[in-house]
């Protein structure tokens, strides 16, 4: 997707929070219109639809993960470091925008339309591919354990952090999830590493 204009992104963020909010059923052009305060039809005039403004929802979460894939890629840093930054960068990054955590971990909201579900699949491959390769060049270099089946180490790594997640969120943001992140980190670390 283009780079968003002022306008779009202030629609996507509005639509991000009611969503968050109210549930997907409440996201509607009407709802919208009133958040923003502008007219029905100006929002057409930046979206075809209600399904372009959910994949440019969806596209905002992938250009995340590319980012920190880059930030990470581009540190000289160990296996396991590489990890641990990821885990950082996840948390503080939801912590910093708890609305948007409430969307792109309820992947369920877009099951219902064929290009929203294979967009949340295809988003969740690449991050799954891209701890896996961490993983894999642990086990080469010996910092984390061979004896755990790689593909098994990232379910347990991606799972953990999106419970964590989860129940922050449906705490209502009670308890510092980066400080619970780093617990489970640290807990991670001990089972796979060396």
């Amino acid at each position: 997707m283009n780079e968003l204009t002022s306008r779009q992104e202030e629609i996507v963020n509005s639509s991000i929070e009611i969503i968050s909010d109210k549930g997907i059923q409440n996201l509607t052009i009407k709802n919208l219109s009133k958040a923003i305060g502008i007219s029905e039809p100006a929002i057409y005039r930046h979206f075809d639809s209600k399904m372009c403004i959910l994949l440019a929802i969806l596209s905002k979460f992938e250009n995340y993960i590319m980012a920190y894939k880059g930030i990470i890629t581009d540190k000289k840093l160990s296996p396991v470091e590489k990890l641990e930054e990821i885990f950082s960068y996840q948390f503080s990054y939801f912590m910093n925008n708890p609305t948007f955590a409430a969307v792109v971990f309820a992947e369920e909201i877009f099951r219902d339309d064929k290009r929203l579900s294979e967009k949340i699949q295809a988003i969740m491959k690449r991050n799954f591919e891209m701890i896996l390769k961490i993983v894999k060049e642990g086990q080469v270099k010996k910092n984390i354990r061979t004896d755990i089946d790689s593909d098994q180490a990232v379910l347990i790594i991606m799972g953990g952090l999106r419970l964590i997640v989860t129940k922050w969120r449906l705490s209502d943001h009670s308890f510092s999830i980066e400080s619970e992140g780093q617990k489970l980190w640290r807990t991670i670390r001990k089972l796979i590493s060396y």
